[in-house]
């Protein structure tokens, strides 16, 4: 008898030995939260700036990390926006241009890797609640693209039936909402919208804080119409647009509380942005990009330059201010860094920029970066404390008649006609043209962008890029 019980002894000690040990805290890769809003302004935040809109919660997630100043969104419009963030890829080069609608039979190519799909090889376990915007079609939504699960929209939030446009200059379909692959309801009205994405994000938190995740939440607000709860609505100094932006503080501070209760605040990082500036033709029902000159659908800087906070307790020291320039593609590749992921096998753009948000590196990661817009034309050039346009169209809303309760104006257009130097350092609201003053700074400009011409192309130039990659389409 005895013999048996040492076998079985010796047996079950060897059974225990086989089963993993318990991850430990400081090994952990770290959770990724990346909130995403949609068309808001550089200054519609407390700590950027807001006059008369509270933002307690995004206030202290500055306060407790990294707010910079001179962050770009990678295009200023929804889908190319969406594309360079999640990609590490200017959007041009991948083939995503302006915003996708309920008639585009193109999307993401599934030969690109999302940040989702990186993350997702180290065992991380990936949701997105919101909108998405890089293809409807089954082939392109986010669950073919590294996000185990996916609660929101396809697209915008105007591409419905309700649009004030409707039937005029657009002729949108039913705007479906999506769990997953399914299409659980049409909607009529998005007042839960906000609430019902924040309960999602907080469930996914609770539910994964054994494994390292990754959430994604891409807010269809404060993109027009805008929609608030009965919680915050008339509860702001700037009408139904600042009731709006504090709900989203609000939801900021639902995530950023259930990642203190659940044990997780320290070793996550928490990534709060914007895709692009705010609709300035919709008038009150706008955001502000002040100080900066113009807004969404144009490369100065309202139209690019976006609110942005890293809260990463185990590893950012708290309450810094970084002025060094860093754009959305910069976003996967640092994610990478900080996860020990393997970056795509493809080329990208973008770039390690860790250092700059941790203060050991006070100069950009990039040589420069380039602003494309509409289909792959090259608007502008930051360079240092420099910014560049070369002569295009662009739409003002100076001196027009704005837009009112979810109305829009009519946008007047301009010619630019000469290159323009603008000093963005000394000069952030771009007054003051002294390309005449700096003819070497023009020239040497010139160079990086013809360079970048060669890669990516340029439309306005009539010239072809030799490293573009075609979208995905329905019909391959």
């Amino acid at each position: 008898m005895f013999r048996y019980f040492f076998v079985f002894l010796v047996l079950g000690l060897i059974s225990c030995g086989e089963k993993k040990a318990p991850v430990k805290e400081e090994e952990r890769s770290p959770n990724i939260v990346l909130i995403f809003t949609d068309d808001q302004g550089y200054q519609d935040v407390g700590v950027f700036g807001s006059p008369n809109i509270k933002t307690p919660n995004l206030d202290q997630m500055a306060a407790d990390g990294v707010r910079m100043t001179n962050y770009y969104a990678a295009q200023a419009v929804c889908s190319a926006s969406r594309a360079g963030i999640l990609t590490g890829c200017y959007p041009n080069r991948i083939g995503i241009h302006n915003a996708l609608g309920p008639g585009n039979t193109h999307g993401i190519n599934d030969t690109e890797t999302t940040l989702a799909e990186m993350l997702k090889e180290k065992g991380y376990a990936t949701a997105i609640y919101g909108k998405w915007h890089l293809g409807h079609h089954k082939k392109f939504l986010p669950t073919r693209h590294g996000f185990d699960e996916w609660f929101g929209i396809p697209y915008s939030n105007d591409m419905w039936p309700y649009h004030p446009q409707q039937g005029t200059i657009f002729n949108f379909p039913d705007l479906p909402l999506y769990e997953n692959e399914t299409v659980i309801d049409t909607l009529v009205e998005q007042s839960q919208l906000t609430t019902r994405i924040t309960e999602r994000s907080v469930d996914f938190i609770k539910r994964n804080k054994d494994n390292p995740f990754f959430l994604y939440v891409p807010h269809p607000q404060p993109h027009v119409p805008l929609f608030v709860s009965e919680k915050f609505k008339g509860k702001s100094e700037r009408g139904l647009y600042g009731d709006v932006i504090m709900e989203i503080d609000w939801s900021v501070g639902q995530i950023m509380q259930a990642l203190k209760d659940n044990g997780l605040e320290e070793n996550t990082m928490v990534i709060f942005t914007s895709d692009n500036g705010p609709w300035l033709s919709y008038g009150n029902h706008a955001g502000s990009a002040l100080p900066l000159r113009e807004g969404k659908g144009t490369a100065w800087e309202g139209g690019q330059r976006e609110p942005f906070i890293m809260k990463y307790p185990k590893k950012l020291k708290p309450g810094r201010t970084v002025d060094v320039p860093m754009m959305a593609i910069d976003i996967l590749p640092t994610i990478a860094h900080v996860t020990e992921s393997k970056l795509p096998e493809q080329v990208i753009d973008g770039k390690n920029a860790w250092s700059i948000l941790t203060g050991e590196r006070a100069e950009p990661v990039q040589d420069a970066y380039f602003f494309y817009y509409r289909v792959n034309e090259m608007f502008g050039v930051r360079y240092g404390k420099w910014k560049m346009y070369f002569p295009h169209r662009y739409r003002t809303m100076d001196g027009q008649e704005p837009g009112k309760d979810g109305q829009p104006g009519n946008y007047r257009y301009v010619d630019m006609e000469e290159i323009e130097l603008y000093d963005v350092v000394n000069d952030v609201s771009e007054t003051n043209n002294v390309a005449d003053a700096h003819p070497e700074v023009v020239a040497e400009i010139k160079v990086l962008a013809d360079n970048m011409r060669q890669r990516l192309g340029d439309s306005l130039m009539e010239q072809e890029g030799s490293e573009t990659r075609e979208p995905g389409r329905v019909n391959e």
